[in-house]
């Protein structure tokens, strides 16, 4: 654990998550923590090894805690005693595997604390497309252990809908909390400079998108399209992101001789003033949870297409009021749908497409999970 010093006052909530690498989820806890210490929660960050670039952005009102484990499974001893000497009102896990690792500790050790699971993907296909033997057995292991918790939260009703499915619970015990994106931060970055030659003047427009480089994200599906709207008029194609799929995806912009007007430059630590002088931006995913990125395209006022995978997507974009909606893997239609957005008939956000996962909302959310007699003055 660290060393950073903090009044008698025990945590109103700890944050557990394996480590802060670059990812949807990660950005959503890291944003409720300093949320949460807002309201006047102390509030814990708990790593099982604090790494990731996220790091350095742990603002001081939160403190970290290191437990100094090499995978998830071995973190749960340190988790189990940080319980039992730390005492957390309430703990939020996220990340299915991770959050089995807390329930099990909570019961190796007795605790009290309240265990709220934050389910942030869609675990029927999530597991099913991983290659790691023990997200494959996440479903089944969920369905054992995750009625020990106290409260299951989705991230998005469609989140919500498969994790009964999967394991098995009345939908009704499964609440729908959106993650918190809308932040104080995310409004300063966005109005940032950049530095890239493409955005130096408007003559070319410039399409962006955000994402690992990964199969979940479809990368693929969107360099295709983006030849096909790349011979009938000028534009340029930008993929902020890092991971395993980078030489496969290099590979095939060089097929379709699209070097100069396809740039994966990868992981940015802010892309937001990306997507604010961005001509439009583009989900291609296969699937989700609640994709963060959307709703900051969203915030940033970009014009936004997504694909309709699950889940999400609709439900951000309202059923295509807020922005386009094309069938998953679909190179046609996406290139239709990137060709009119360009033309400038992509419906533009409005506040209504983003106010619901602004970090106040949100943090308050979570607030009214806290057991009546721990609940902070308003």
């Amino acid at each position: 654990m660290n060393n950073l010093l903090r009044s008698n006052r025990k945590p109103d909530f700890a944050i557990y998550l394996p480590s802060l690498n670059g990812g949807g989820a990660q950005r959503a806890m890291l944003n409720l923590a300093h949320g949460l210490c807002v309201c006047g929660c102390a509030v814990d960050l708990v790593l099982a090894e604090a790494k990731g670039p996220y790091l350095a952005e742990v603002g001081d009102s939160v403190r970290l805690i290191d437990l100094k484990a090499s995978r998830v499974l071995t973190s749960m001893p340190a988790l189990a005693q940080y319980l039992r000497h730390e005492k957390p009102t309430v703990l939020i896990s996220v990340l299915g595997y991770a959050s089995l690792v807390a329930l099990w500790a909570r019961r190796f050790v007795g605790s009290s604390v309240q265990i709220v699971i934050n389910e942030q993907n869609t675990m029927s296909i999530d597991s099913s497309e991983s290659e790691i033997r023990r997200e494959r057995l996440v479903p089944h292991l969920a369905k054992r252990f995750y009625p020990w918790a106290d409260h299951i939260t989705g991230n998005s009703n469609g989140v919500a809908d498969d994790l009964s499915l999967v394991i098995g619970l009345p939908r009704e015990q499964i609440k729908v909390i959106y993650n918190p994106v809308v932040t104080p931060e995310l409004q300063k970055k966005a109005q940032g400079s950049l530095n890239h030659p493409w955005f130096e003047n408007n003559q070319i427009p410039v399409i962006l998108a955000v994402g690992r480089l990964t199969q979940q994200k479809d990368f693929p599906t969107l360099i295709r399209s983006f030849a096909q709207v790349r011979q009938r008029q000028p534009a340029r194609l930008l993929i902020l992101g890092e991971g395993e799929d980078r030489l496969a995806l290099e590979a095939l912009v060089n097929e379709f001789n699209l070097k100069d007007d396809v740039d994966l430059p990868g992981f940015v630590e802010n892309p937001y003033a990306y997507m604010r002088q961005a001509s439009l931006f583009v989900l291609s995913s296969q699937w989700e949870g609640l994709p963060t990125v959307l709703i900051e395209a969203l915030y940033c006022g970009t014009p936004v297409i997504a694909t309709d995978c699950p889940s999400g997507p609709r439900e951000i974009l309202a059923d295509g009021q807020y922005g386009a909606l094309v069938p998953i893997g679909d190179v046609a239609a996406l290139t239709k749908c990137i060709e009119a957005g360009l033309a400038g008939d992509t419906p533009s956000p409005t506040k209504e497409s983003w106010y619901p996962y602004s970090q106040d909302i949100v943090a308050n959310q979570y607030l009214n999970l806290l057991p009546h007699e721990h609940l902070l003055p308003a």
